[in-house]
């Protein structure tokens, strides 16, 4: 290959990955909009746009000017930058254990939220972290099942903290979102004292097709949180209609019947 020839191929190359990129862009932009629309008509086509409709009206209704909120899983910063909204004036964490993840949110909310690269659990250590690179939202601790045909994992490793030891005992916490993949039950373990302290809102996942990779059993779940951490649990749906928070029976049953995988740990 002459020299010429050479320039032109790596010119040819990186126009194509600058051009794959924006259409890549240009693509979630699409699915962003779309999503928005659907949310404002409230028309849910699927159970996470359901989730994702429900988990706002939720945060509208909890969170005040001046709430001091939590994001576990952070990833792109959709929730934050909703938290952001509804309390321009409280101090907020921000969880992101995927590097280029954790980078890009250090920039974007700087001097907005503390934003910090751990994976929370009830333990402090290392660990090795599945990275699915052509799905991220995929990524965590445990391999789990994923919805896509050929997930790409790359296994990184990252530091493990407790919600308990970086959030100092003297702050009052009013919500927190917990998404981690499955992982959300070692979370919720390693953030005891500021669950019984606090008594904040918690929309957090736990379902099948996740959680039992980490050995979850939805009644020790439930009891944790009811008994230990003094907090009700409510669908996202129930909580907004003000109804009757879940016995263990009924949260055990939507567990292992998969009827519903997102849900609200509260006072009221």
């Amino acid at each position: 290959m002459c020299f010429y020839e050479s320039v032109l191929y790596k010119w040819s190359i990186r126009y194509a990955k600058a051009h794959c990129q924006k259409l890549n862009n240009f693509t979630m932009n699409i699915k962003n909009i779309l999503r928005l629309m659907l949310n404002f008509i409230h028309l849910d086509l699927t159970k996470n746009l359901e989730y994702d409709r429900l988990t706002k009206l939720i945060m509208r209704r909890v969170i005040n000017n001046n709430s001091n909120c939590i994001d576990v899983g952070c990833h792109k910063g959709e929730i934050l930058d909703i938290i952001l909204k509804y309390s321009p004036e409280g101090k907020h964490y921000a969880f992101e254990p995927i590097p280029y993840l954790f980078i890009q949110l250090e920039k974007k909310y700087k001097n907005k939220a503390l934003v910090y690269p751990y994976a929370l659990s009830d333990k402090t250590g290392n660990s090795s972290f599945q990275f699915v690179k052509n799905a991220p939202a995929y990524s965590g601790i445990k391999k789990r099942k994923y919805d896509i045909a050929r997930p790409n994992i790359e296994e990184i490793k990252v530091e493990l903290r407790t919600l308990d030891e970086i959030i100092p005992a003297d702050t009052k916490i009013d919500f927190i979102k917990i998404d981690v993949e499955g992982g959300e039950f070692g979370v919720i373990k390693g953030a005891k004292k500021l669950l019984k302290n606090s008594q904040p809102n918690v929309v957090f996942e736990c379902g099948l097709g996740a959680s039992e990779y980490y050995g979850t059993n939805p009644i020790e779940l439930y009891n944790f949180i009811t008994k230990e951490a003094g907090l009700k649990i409510s669908t996202l749906k129930s909580f907004i209609k003000n109804s009757k928070p879940l016995t263990s029976n009924e949260f055990d049953d939507y567990f292992k019947k998969n009827k519903e995988y997102y849900f609200v740990a509260h006072t009221n």
